[in-house]
């Protein structure tokens, strides 16, 4: 990212059960570690307030804009950076209107006689501190810094969508298993492997890692040793794949 040099203000603002599991390996993850423009290095910054519009009604979509709006995201550990394509320059840090709050953003920019929105998220991905949000003119970009309520939650966009939460589910998952009981096998094995598409899981079927562990059916093993034998052997390999 660039770093400016003409920035000019910067603001805050059953009994034996058929089983499907699905497991999640627990290094299955890795977040990159985002490069962040530190603000000691942009020259001759001022202080000022957050400015709010007053009475904006969110839209019922997650994101609403009059133009095309590009935007540049980017997650650390305890904050979010955000930067938005002006469109024009020229822009002062008086025609911004920024209305932050702990789950939702807007942003405005007013500019030859016209009001444009940037964007306007009526659900971010995480919970924010408003009272700590930071702003400034970067060149043509607009940077909003978003101080996050979690820093241990990962944002894998700014805003909510079935896209941002597929992607983050699995870190709040990670090293969890997914049990499915029901007395058919052959639906349990459709719907793990619809969860393991949608959350990146292994699915594993206790049946067929039992039968190949004990050379035997499962049918076999219950009648020759009874089913708290079953059940032991189970607990043991699950517990070992679970490490």
């Amino acid at each position: 990212m660039a770093t400016s040099t003409t920035a000019n203000t910067l603001s805050f603002l059953s009994p034996n059960p058929t089983k499907t599991y699905l497991l999640i390996p627990k290094n299955s993850l890795s977040f990159p570690t985002p490069e962040f423009t530190r603000f000691s290095s942009i020259p001759r910054l001022t202080f000022g307030r957050v400015k709010k519009i007053n009475g904006i009604l969110c839209s019922s979509t997650p994101f609403v804009s009059t133009d095309t709006t590009h935007y540049e995201f980017s997650d650390g550990s305890s904050e979010v950076e955000l930067r938005l394509e002006l469109g024009e320059e020229g822009i002062s840090p008086r025609e911004i209107f920024i209305d932050a709050n702990e789950n939702s953003l807007v942003i405005k920019v007013q500019h030859s006689g016209s009001l444009r929105t940037l964007l306007d998220t009526i659900t971010l991905y995480g919970m924010i501190k408003p009272a700590e949000t930071i702003w400034y003119i970067d060149d043509d970009q607009l940077v909003i810094n978003l101080k996050k309520q979690d820093p241990e939650l990962k944002w894998p966009d700014i805003m909510e969508s079935w896209e941002s939460l597929t992607a983050g589910v699995a870190q709040l998952l990670k090293g969890t298993s997914i049990y499915l009981v029901g007395e058919s096998t052959d639906i349990n094995h459709k719907v793990a492997r619809e969860l393991a598409v949608g959350l990146g899981y292994t699915p594993l079927n206790t049946k067929e890692i039992l039968e190949s562990y004990g050379k035997q059916t499962i049918d076999l093993w219950v009648a020759s040793q009874g089913c708290d034998a079953v059940a032991e052997a189970e607990g043991a390999i699950l517990e070992s794949l679970s490490r």
